[in-house]
C-alpha cells in the first residue's frame, strides 16, 4: 500500500461517532500522531496530508497544532454537506458553524455509486417521482438480474422521508411476485386480500399488501409475473385509488400507495400494453458493464471492506484477482460480484485462520470459474487499461464496513461464514486432521453453504478434471463406481456434490489410516439413529472400502460415513416433469399456459413469448435458463411452435445435463394434456413424449396410432408388494369403483412389483391398458395413478378422465365412490353390531354439513379418517361406551369448528335417537382442526 493511502487510511479508522462532542473539544488528528503510530517521518507525513487535503479527502483545522479529520466521515455523521472549497477552517468552532448554516442534507442517493456519473438520470427520475404532487408518480425500475433494483427502490423510499414526502412510519412494503408465479390466485391474495369464503380454504378474512402499504410505497417485485387479471387490478388501482379483496364483486376499498415495480424483462413484451401506459416513469438501470471502470472498482473495494470488517482482518487483493472478480459478473452483475467476493475472502480466511496476518487474494488461488473472468478482457485493452487506473497491484482494505445503504439484501447470508470455518476447523485438528485435509473439507463447505444461497452464481468445481486435481483417480473411479451402485439401490438420483465430497472424504480417511496415526473420531452414535437407509448403505460401503484399499474401516468411520450419505441424498418424492412453452408471439405462449393452469391447478410448467424481432441467441439464453429453474430432476418437456425454437432442445440438454424433449406445432390442447400427464399422472419425459408426439387435439390422436388398439380388452393393471392379498383387494375395489361409473367391459390385472416389468409387456400384446394403479411406477408409456394419488379428492376425476380417452361411455351417477369404498369396507371390519351400508348415507350427510358450515372442501384422506371415526363413535354410544377426553377442552365450545360439529350431529344422528357425547365431539374437533389444521 503506498504512504499516502497508509496515512488516508489511519485517518479514516478516527472514532467519529461523537464528532460534535470532538469538534466542541477542539479534536482531531494531527501531523505527530500519524508520524508515530505509522512510523513515518513527520515531514513526509506533512506532505502527504497537504496532498489529501488538496484532493478533497480531508477537513484540515488551523491552529497550534494543525488537526486534520475525514471529509466523507464528518459529513455522514452530521449529515450534511461541505460546499466544495470549505476545506480549510480557523478552528473547530468555525467548522461547527458551517455544518449549522448549511442546510442541505445528505441525500441517500449521495451515498449510492454511481449517483452522480452513470445512475445520474435514474436518480434524477427517481427524485421525480417521489416529490411529484400530490402524491408521487408509480415507477417501473428495469434492469438485469443483480443491478440493484430493490436497493433503488429501497432508497426512494428513504429519500421520500428524507424530502418529508412521507413520515419516518409509512410503510414500506417490499413483496416478490415469483414466489407466488405458480399459483395465481394465492399471489392475488397476498397483494389485494381475501373475503372468508373467497376461495377454498379462505376460512378468514385477509387484509392484503394494498392495504398495508396504505400512506407509503408498496415495491413489487419480479412484477412480471403477475397475471394479466393482477395487472389490471394494479392499473385500476393506480387511476381511481380503488381496489377490491378477493371474492368481492366492488371496488370500494381506498389506499393511498405509491406502487414502485422491478421487472427483468423487457416491459412492452411481458407486461399488458395497458398497464405499461399507466406507469408514467420508467427508470432502467445499468449493467455492471454498463458503469464505469471507477465505479467498478469503488463497488469491488466496498463489498471487500465489508468483508473485512465481517472478517476483523485487513485484506490484500492483487490486481488480477480484482480484474477476474470484476470480469466474472457477466450475468448477475453487482449481486454475482458480491456471492463472488464472499466465496474468494472465505477461501482466504480458511488459509490464513490460524494466523494473525492479512488474508491475501492472489489470482493463482482464485476458483477456475472465477479465473475466467480476467480473460473476459481479451480483446477489450482500452477497458482493462482503465481498469487499471484505478488498482494497485496490491490493494490493501481495511476492516472498516462499506456504506450499507439498506439493512438487508437477499445477497447476505444469514449465517456467519467465517464462524462457521473457526468452529469446524477446531473441531476436525481436534480429531488429529491433517491441515491440508481441514482445508480441502472446510473449502467443500464454503461451497455447499454458498451456492445455497447464490444458485443464480454457482461458483462449482464438480467436474471431473478440477476434482482429480486435488484426489488420485482411483479414488476417484472408485467413488464413481460406488454412485451407480448407490443410485441403483435407491431408485433416485444423489446429490451433484457426492463425487467431491466423498472422494475428499475417503482420500482423508486412507492417508490418516495408512500413516499409522491414531483416528480420533467423536462419538456420534445417536446421531445416526434416525438414518437406517444412509446407514445400510455405509455398511455396505465399509465392505467395499476394505475389498477395494485393503485396509480395516472401524465402525466409527461407518458412522461418519452414515452422516454424508444422509447430507448428500437427493429427495425426489415430489419432483415432475417440467412443462416449458416457448413460442413467437407477444404473448401466445403465455395464454396457452395460462389455460392449462384455470383447468388444471397448477404444475410444473411456465411460458417465455418470443418477440419476432428478438434474436434466437438471446431466446436460447433464456429457455435455458429457465429450463435449469423449472427442472426438478426429471426432465424438461418444451413444447415449442416452429423455427429455431424447434432446435432448442439438444443444445439445452448440452449445456445444462438437463434431459429434454421437444414437440413442435403447440396447441392449448397439447399444453393441457402435457401438464395433466406429468403433474396429475407422473409420468416420465420419454413416456409423456411418446404419447403426445401423434396427438392432434382432444378429438382424437391420428387413426395409425388408434387403430393399433384394434379389438383389444379394455384393462386396468394394479401393481402390489405381492400380486396378492392387497392387491386382490385392491382389484375388487377398483371394480367396485368400475361398477358405478361405466357399463362397459374394463378388466382389471393385479400382478407383483416384481414381475411388473415382464408382466406388463406380456399383457400389453392382449390387452389395451388404460392405466396402472398401484405402489410403484414401471415408467412405462402408460398412465401411471399412485394409491395416494387415487384416494386423493381428485383420484375418481383422473380414472375417468383416463375411460374416457378410450371413448367408454361414463354414466351420470353419484360421484365420490372411491371415498364410500374405503369407508364402507373399514367400517366392516371395525363395526360389530351396526350394518356399514345402513349408516354410510348418515355418514356421508354428516361430513357434507360440515363442508358446508366451514366453507371447506375436504380432502378424501380427512373425509375417510374423520368418517370412519364417527362410524364407530356411534357404535360406542348405541353400547354406551363413549370415550374419555384427557385433554383441556377450554374455549373448544366457543369455536366454529366445534358449532359446525355440533349442527351436524344433531341433523344426522337425531333421527336415529342417537346422541354423541361431548368427549366424542371434542375428539373429532382434534381430528379436524389438530391433524388438517382447520380453523
Amino acid at each position: 500500500m503506498k504512504r499516502i493511502e497508509r496515512i488516508y487510511q489511519y485517518i479514516k479508522k478516527y472514532d467519529y461517532d461523537n464528532i460534535k462532542k470532538q469538534l466542541e473539544q477542539n479534536e482531531g488528528i494531527t501531523a505527530s500522531e500519524v508520524s508515530e503510530a505509522l512510523d513515518i517521518l513527520r515531514n513526509n507525513v506533512s506532505m502527504e496530508l497537504n496532498e489529501l487535503h488538496r484532493q478533497g479527502k480531508i477537513i484540515k483545522i488551523a491552529g497550534r497544532p494543525v488537526r486534520y479529520l475525514d471529509r466523507q466521515s464528518v459529513e455522514e455523521k452530521l449529515e450534511r454537506l461541505l460546499p466544495e472549497g470549505e476545506l480549510e477552517f480557523e478552528n473547530c468552532q468555525a467548522l461547527l458553524k458551517i455544518f449549522q448554516r448549511n442546510t442541505v442534507q445528505r441525500s441517500p442517493f449521495d451515498d449510492l455509486i454511481g449517483s452522480d456519473a452513470s445512475l445520474r438520470t435514474q436518480v434524477e427520475q427517481a427524485k421525480a417521482a417521489v416529490l411529484y404532487p400530490p402524491n408521487g408518480l408509480h415507477t417501473l425500475i428495469v434492469g438485469q438480474t443483480g443491478v440493484g433494483k430493490t436497493l433503488f427502490a429501497n432508497l426512494m423510499y428513504r429519500y421520500s422521508q428524507h424530502a418529508e414526502r412521507l413520515s419516518s412510519q409509512s410503510p414500506f412494503i417490499i413483496f416478490n411476485c415469483a414466489d407466488y408465479y405458480n399459483n395465481p390466485q394465492l399471489l392475488m391474495s397476498h397483494i389485494f386480500g381475501h373475503t372468508r369464503g373467497a376461495f377454498t380454504g379462505a376460512d378468514n378474512e385477509k387484509e392484503g399488501l394494498v392495504e398495508k402499504a396504505d400512506g407509503g410505497i408498496l415495491f413489487l417485485d419480479e412484477i412480471h409475473r403477475l397475471p394479466p387479471e393482477g395487472q389490471e387490478m394494479i392499473f385500476y388501482l393506480m387511476d381511481t385509488g380503488t381496489f377490491n379483496k378477493l371474492g368481492e364483486t366492488d371496488r370500494r376499498r381506498k389506499s393511498n400507495v405509491l406502487i414502485i415495480g422491478a421487472t427483468t424483462e423487457d416491459p412492452e413484451s411481458s407486461l399488458l400494453r395497458t398497464f405499461v401506459r399507466r406507469i408514467p416513469i420508467v427508470i432502467s438501470l445499468p449493467s455492471l458493464e454498463e458503469r464505469s471502470a471507477k465505479e467498478r472498482v469503488d463497488l469491488l473495494k466496498n463489498l471487500l471492506s465489508n468483508e473485512a470488517h465481517r472478517i476483523s482482518k485487513p485484506l490484500r487483493i492483487e490486481d488480477e484477482a480484482a480484474k477476474a472478480l470484476i470480469g466474472n459478473t457477466t450475468f448477475g452483475n453487482i449481486g454475482q460480484l458480491k456471492s463472488n467476493i464472499q466465496l474468494v475472502c472465505a477461501q482466504g480466511f480458511l488459509n490464513s485462520f490460524d494466523k494473525d496476518e492479512e488474508i491475501l487474494i492472489n489470482f493463482k488461488t482464485l476458483p477456475i470459474n472465477i479465473k475466467d473472468g480476467f480473460f473476459h478482457f481479451s480483446g477489450r485493452r482500452k477497458e482493462l487499461q482503465e481498469i487499471s487506473k484505478y488498482l494497485d497491484p496490491y490493494t490493501i482494505i481495511m476492516p472498516e464496513r462499506g456504506k450499507q445503504l439498506i439493512n438487508s439484501d437477499e445477497y447476505e447470508p444469514d449465517f456467519n461464514l467465517y464462524k462457521i470455518i473457526e468452529d469446524k476447523a477446531s473441531i476436525l485438528m481436534d480429531q488429529g486432521v491433517e491441515d491440508e485435509d481441514i482445508k480441502k473439507f472446510i473449502t467443500m463447505d464454503i461451497d455447499v453453504h454458498l451456492n445455497s444461497f447464490y444458485n443464480k452464481f454457482k461458483n462449482t468445481i464438480h467436474d471431473r478434471d478440477n476434482i482429480l486435481k486435488i484426489v488420485n483417480e482411483d479414488i476417484l473411479n472408485f467413488t464413481e463406481d460406488i454412485q451407480v451402485k448407490i443410485e441403483q439401490q435407491l431408485g433416485k438420483k444423489l446429490n451433484e456434490r457426492f463425487l467431491l465430497a466423498f472422494s475428499l472424504h475417503l482420500t482423508s480417511f486412507l492417508k490418516r489410516a495408512r500413516s499409522n496415526k491414531p483416528l480420533k473420531y467423536t462419538n456420534i452414535e445417536n446421531v445416526v439413529n434416525d438414518k437406517p437407509e444412509s446407514y445400510a448403505i455405509a455398511r455396505e460401503m465399509k465392505k467395499e472400502i476394505e475389498a477395494e484399499f485393503q485396509i480395516r474401516v472401524p465402525n466409527m468411520e461407518v458412522l461418519y460415513l452414515t452422516l454424508l450419505i444422509s447430507s448428500l441424498l437427493k429427495e425426489q418424492e415430489e419432483n415432475r416433469v417440467a412443462v416449458l412453452v416457448a413460442t413467437h408471439g407477444n404473448s401466445s405462449a403465455t395464454s396457452m399456459v395460462n389455460v392449462a393452469k384455470k383447468l388444471l391447478g397448477e404444475g410444473l410448467v411456465d411460458s417465455i413469448d418470443m418477440p419476432l424481432d428478438l434474436s434466437p441467441k438471446v431466446v436460447l439464453d433464456k429457455v435455458t435458463q429457465r429450463a435449469r429453474e423449472l427442472d426438478m430432476g426429471r426432465g424438461v418437456l418444451l413444447l415449442v411452435d416452429m423455427g429455431s425454437l424447434t432446435s432448442f432442445g439438444p443444445v439445452i440438454s448440452e449445456r445444462t445435463g438437463i434431459p429434454v424433449r421437444t414437440i413442435d406445432m403447440v396447441s392449448t390442447a397439447t399444453v393441457i394434456e402435457a401438464v395433466r400427464k406429468s403433474n396429475i399422472l407422473d409420468m416420465d419425459l420419454n413416456s409423456i413424449y411418446d404419447s403426445l408426439k401423434d396427438f392432434r387435439g382432444y378429438g382424437g390422436y391420428d387413426s395409425e396410432a388408434t387403430s393399433t388398439l384394434g379389438d383389444k380388452t379394455h384393462a386396468i393393471v394394479t401393481i402390489c408388494a405381492t400380486g396378492k392379498g392387497t392387491a386382490e383387494k385392491l382389484q375388487s375395489f377398483i371394480e367396485n369403483i368400475l361398477e358405478n361409473l361405466t357399463t362397459d367391459n374394463i378388466k382389471v390385472i393385479p400382478i407383483s412389483v416384481h414381475e411388473a416389468d415382464q408382466r406388463i409387456e406380456q399383457l400389453q400384446e392382449e390387452n389395451d391398458i388404460i392405466m396402472i394403479v398401484g405402489i410403484h411406477n414401471p415408467k412405462v408409456q402408460i398412465p401411471f395413478l399412485s394409491i395416494e394419488r387415487l384416494f386423493a379428492k381428485d383420484g375418481e376425476e383422473q380414472i375417468i378422465q383416463l375411460i374416457k380417452q378410450r371413448d367408454i361411455f361414463i354414466k351420470k351417477n353419484e360421484t365420490n365412490w372411491i371415498a364410500r369404498e374405503v369407508i364402507e369396507d373399514s367400517l366392516s371390519e371395525f363395526l360389530t353390531y351396526l350394518n356399514p351400508k345402513k349408516i354410510l348415507p348418515s355418514l356421508l350427510r354428516f361430513a357434507t354439513i360440515l363442508e358446508s358450515q366451514l366453507q371447506y372442501t375436504m380432502e378424501n384422506t380427512l373425509k375417510i379418517n374423520l368418517l370412519i371415526h364417527v362410524g364407530c363413535a356411534i357404535e360406542r354410544m348405541v353400547l354406551k361406551d363413549s370415550l374419555t377426553y384427557h385433554e383441556s377442552s377450554e374455549n373448544i365450545q366457543e369455536t366454529a369448528v366445534f358449532n359446525a360439529i355440533q349442527e351436524a350431529c344433531h341433523d344426522c344422528f337425531q333421527p336415529m335417537k342417537l346422541s354423541l357425547t361431548s368427549a366424542e365431539k371434542y375428539y373429532i374437533y382434534d381430528i379436524i382442526t389438530k391433524t388438517h389444521q382447520i380453523n
